[in-house]
C-alpha cells in the first residue's frame, strides 16, 4: 500500500508540473527549484524528483550536474520538425472533429476565442499561448480517437520550451483559429483541414524567418570577430 501511495503522489506531481509547463510558468531555460516545489506540493522531494525524471525523458526538463534542473531550450530547427509532424496530425484531427464536435464543445471553443481576442489585442504572448493550448486541446478531444489525441498532446507539450517570437503574426494566428472554428461549426471537414494547413504553414514560415535571422546574426558576429584580428 505505501508503494501505491508513493506512485500516486509521483503521478500527481508529474501531472501538476506538466500543467505548469503548459501554463508557461517556467520559460525556456528557467531553473526549477525542486525543494521549493516540494514545499508547494507539501510533499517530500522524492516524488518531485521522480516526476522530474519522467519529464526529462520527455525532453521537457534537463538536469545539469552541480547546477540544477532547468526547462529545456529547444532549437528552432527542432521546432520546425515538430510543427511538421503536428501539422500532418492536426489536419486529420480537424476532419474528425468537424464530424464529431458537439454543441457544448463548440460553445467552449467560441468562448476560448473570445478570450483569445482580448489577449491578442493586448499583445499578451503568454495569455495567447495558454488560450492556444486550450483551443487546440478542445479539438483534439473531439476527434474520438484516443491514440491521435495522445500523439498530438505529446507533440504540443514538447513544443512548450520553444522561444518562438510570434508577435508579428499574432492577429493572423487568431484569424486562423476563427477559420478553423467556422469550419467546425459548419461541420465541414475539408474547410477545417485547409484552415489547419494554412495555420501551421504560417508558423513554419515564421520559424524559417527566425532561423534565417539567427544565421545572419551569427555571421555578423563572426565577421566582426575576424575584423578585430586585423587591428
Amino acid at each position: 500500500m505505501p508503494a501505491k501511495r508513493k506512485e500516486l503522489k509521483s503521478s500527481q506531481v508529474y501531472a501538476a508540473l506538466k500543467e505548469m509547463i503548459a501554463d508557461y510558468r517556467f520559460p525556456p531555460g528557467a531553473r526549477l527549484n525542486v525543494e521549493k516545489l516540494a514545499r508547494e506540493f507539501r510533499l517530500s522531494r522524492i516524488p518531485v524528483w521522480e516526476a522530474v525524471r519522467r519529464l526529462e525523458q520527455e525532453e521537457l526538463l534537463q538536469t545539469i550536474p552541480n547546477r540544477g534542473v532547468f526547462m529545456a531550450e529547444m532549437t528552432l530547427e527542432r521546432a520546425f520538425e515538430l510543427f511538421q509532424v503536428r501539422g500532418a496530425l492536426e489536419r486529420l484531427a480537424g476532419r474528425l472533429a468537424a464530424e464529431k464536435m458537439d454543441k457544448r464543445t463548440l460553445a467552449k471553443a467560441e468562448k476560448c476565442l473570445f478570450r483569445q481576442l482580448k489577449v491578442v489585442e493586448k499583445g499578451d504572448l503568454v495569455g495567447y499561448s495558454q488560450s492556444d493550448y486550450e483551443f487546440h486541446s478542445l479539438i483534439y478531444r473531439s476527434t474520438g480517437n484516443r491514440p491521435l489525441e495522445e500523439m498530438l498532446e505529446s507533440v504540443k507539450t514538447k513544443m512548450q520550451p520553444v522561444g518562438l517570437q510570434v508577435s508579428p503574426i499574432l492577429i493572423d494566428l487568431y484569424e486562423d483559429h476563427r477559420a478553423i472554428f467556422e469550419g467546425l461549426r459548419k461541420k465541414d471537414p475539408e474547410r477545417v483541414e485547409r484552415a489547419f494547413q494554412g495555420h501551421n504553414q504560417r508558423v513554419l514560415e515564421r520559424i524559417i524567418e527566425e532561423i534565417q535571422a539567427s544565421q545572419k546574426r551569427r555571421k555578423g558576429i563572426k565577421d566582426f570577430q575576424k575584423s578585430l584580428l586585423h587591428f
